[in-house]
């Protein structure tokens, strides 16, 4: 399966209709400029903010607009960065469960509406399932396959030998699917948002 190539416009349109049966609202746009801006627009100034480890947040400038400073947020990650102390580090973490926004990516996509995520310690992983009211992620079309078993297949073909070499890379220590969270639905009484910026570029894994 070519694990690279973004969807068609059929595709996507079907994908979206099957996340809204699902209680998620999933957006298009063309670009990751395009990403960035809706994501501004989704979050107020002042909300707790809070973002999972992601080379499509790092591609479509999040990160960076994060550093800058200049977003109004209560960015959490830069505080628990800053902390040096370990066990205040600890807490700070536990603390940012509670993040009003939780900000990622997904490693695979349904046609059907359900997606997984995979986790090496599962540190973002209370976010997505529970924690964080709100919910925004930033997912490549090429991600989208047409069924989860499929999505499943890409996570462990393709995204694992290549965050792989990713990690070893950065820290000098690979990585390993310890968790993975398939994502079905999101229950109406919940009371969370759930969106997915689908774009149509390649980013990510």
């Amino acid at each position: 399966m070519e694990y690279n190539k973004l969807s068609t416009e059929e595709v996507t349109k079907k994908t979206i209709e099957a996340l809204a049966a699902k209680n998620v609202e999933a957006f298009v746009v063309q670009s990751g400029a395009e990403a960035l801006t809706k994501i501004k627009e989704l979050i107020p100034k002042g909300a707790s903010v809070m973002n999972g480890a992601s080379v499509t947040l790092e591609q479509i400038g999040l990160v960076d607009y994060l550093k800058a400073g200049e977003h109004g947020w209560n960015n959490l990650h830069a505080a628990i960065v800053a902390e040096k102390d370990g066990a205040k580090q600890a807490e700070l973490r536990k603390q940012a469960l509670l993040s009003e926004y939780y900000l990622g990516s997904v490693h695979g996509l349904a046609e059907t509406g359900e997606f997984i995520i995979a986790s090496n310690t599962g540190s973002q992983l209370p976010h997505i399932v529970f924690s964080s009211q709100n919910l925004i992620f930033v997912v490549s079309t090429k991600k989208i396959t047409p069924s989860l078993p499929d999505a499943y297949n890409r996570l462990m073909e393709h995204v694992i030998p290549l965050e792989e070499v990713h990690m070893q890379q950065l820290y000098g220590v690979g990585t390993f699917p310890s968790k993975i969270v398939t994502f079905n639905r999101e229950s109406e009484f919940t009371g969370r948002k759930v969106r997915m910026i689908l774009v149509n570029e390649d980013l990510g894994f």
